[in-house]
C-alpha cells in the first residue's frame, strides 16, 4: 500500500499543520473587492454591492467598488487600458471579493463577464486570484433564480478563488429598495447580511495562508520538469 510508482520522488509533500497557521497573521483589515453587472442608473446589483459594503464596513473589512463604466470589451484594447489596469490593480490588491450580477436571459450579464474576463489567470507569474476568497449576489426581476450564482461558483472555481458556501439571490429587486435606494428589511437582507459575515470569517482564516491551500503536485511536478530540461540541455556546438 506504500508503492506509489507514479509519483515523482519529493513533490509529494506531507501535509504540515504548522504550515497552516500562520507565525505572524495578519493584523490589518481584510481587503474585499466589489463588483456589479449593470450600468444602469438605478442598478440593482449595484444598490445590492453597497449595501454588501457597508455591511462588510461594520464588520471590520476596507471595501473597495469598482465601476464598470467605460471598460472596453475584452481583447478590444491593450492590458494597459486605464480602466483595465484599474481592475487588475484592484484584484492585486484585495484579498476577497464579492460578485454581484443581474440575470438577463437566464445568465449573468456582458457587464459582468467582461470585468471577469479582464481578470488575467497569471500575471507576471502570478496568479492574482488563487487562494482569495470569494462570495457571490445575484439580483432577479422577477422569481427567484440561482442561474447566476452557480455559473459564478463555475468561475470562481476555474479561478481558483475559494468560494465560500453561502450566497445570495435578491428575487423581484425591484422591490426591495426604499425612495433612498437602501434595501428594506427582509429574509433577503438578512442572507446578504449571512454571507458578508461568512466571507470575512473565511477571508481572515485564510489570507495568510492562501498559497499553502492552492498548493498543487501537479504543478510541481511541471514546474520541476521543466527546470530540468532547461539546466540539463545540451548546448549546440
Amino acid at each position: 500500500m506504500t508503492d506509489l510508482p507514479n509519483i515523482a520522488p519529493g513533490l509529494l509533500r506531507p501535509i504540515s499543520a504548522d504550515a497552516l497557521r500562520p507565525a505572524g497573521p495578519a493584523t490589518h483589515r481584510p481587503r474585499i473587492l466589489i463588483l456589479y453587472g449593470s450600468l444602469r442608473e438605478r442598478s440593482f446589483s449595484r444598490l445590492t454591492a453597497e449595501e454588501a459594503a457597508r455591511i462588510l464596513h461594520a464588520l471590520g473589512a476596507e471595501t473597495r467598488i469598482y465601476d464598470p463604466r467605460e471598460l472596453p470589451l475584452p481583447d478590444a484594447v491593450e492590458a494597459d487600458h486605464p480602466k483595465v489596469a484599474e481592475l487588475r490593480d484592484l484584484v492585486g490588491w484585495c484579498e476577497g471579493m464579492v460578485w454581484s450580477s443581474p440575470e438577463r436571459h437566464g445568465a449573468m450579464t456582458g457587464v459582468m463577464k467582461a470585468q471577469i474576463d479582464w481578470i488575467p489567470l497569471s500575471f507576471g507569474g502570478v496568479r492574482p486570484t488563487q487562494g482569495k476568497t470569494l462570495a457571490l449576489m445575484q439580483v432577479c426581476g422577477g422569481s427567484q433564480s440561482f442561474n447566476t450564482v452557480n455559473q459564478l461558483r463555475i468561475l470562481g472555481r476555474w479561478m481558483r478563488l475559494l468560494t465560500i458556501p453561502n450566497q445570495s439571490s435578491v428575487a423581484k429587486a425591484w422591490d426591495e429598495f426604499d425612495a433612498d435606494d437602501r434595501m428594506k428589511p427582509s429574509p433577503y437582507y438578512d442572507r446578504i447580511v449571512d454571507v458578508m459575515e461568512e466571507l470575512v470569517r473565511f477571508t481572515v482564516l485564510t489570507r495568510d495562508i492562501r498559497d499553502q491551500l492552492v498548493d498543487r503536485y501537479s504543478e510541481r511536478v511541471e514546474d520541476h520538469a521543466a527546470l530540468s530540461a532547461r539546466v540539463n540541455q545540451t548546448k549546440a556546438v
